[in-house]
C-alpha cells in the first residue's frame, strides 16, 4: 500500500547530456586518471608526478570533450532557428506580385 506518491525526481534516470551527468562524469573521470596516476608513481616510486600529470590530462579532456558538445549543440539551435526564421518570414512583396503574375 502506498501512503506517499513518489516524488518525481526519485525516478528520474541520468544522462550524460545533462548537468548531473556531466558533474558526475567530470568526478569520476578526475578520480580514475587520479587512481591510475597515483598507482604507476607507487610502482615506479616517482611521488606526485604522475598524479599530477594524469589529473591534469583528465581535465585539459573533460574541457575539450565540453567545449566540442557545447560548439555542436550551438551550431544545431542556431541551424534550427535559422530553419524557424526562414519558415515564419513572408516572401517580399516584389517577389510575391512577380509568382502571381507568372502563373498562368
Amino acid at each position: 500500500m502506498k501512503l506517499l506518491p513518489s516524488p518525481s525526481y526519485a525516478r528520474r534516470t541520468v544522462r550524460a547530456d545533462d548537468s548531473l551527468g556531466r558533474a558526475m562524469e567530470a568526478a569520476f573521470t578526475l578520480l580514475a586518471f587520479f587512481g591510475i596516476g597515483f598507482a604507476l608513481d607507487r610502482w615506479l616510486g616517482t611521488t606526485p608526478v604522475l598524479m599530477i600529470v594524469f589529473s591534469m590530462l583528465a581535465a585539459i579532456g573533460m574541457f575539450l570533450s565540453w567545449k566540442a558538445r557545447y560548439t555542436a549543440q550551438m551550431e544545431a539551435l542556431e541551424a534550427q532557428h535559422a530553419a524557424n526564421r526562414d519558415a515564419e518570414r513572408p516572401l517580399p512583396a516584389w517577389q510575391g506580385n512577380a509568382m502571381k503574375d507568372s502563373t498562368p
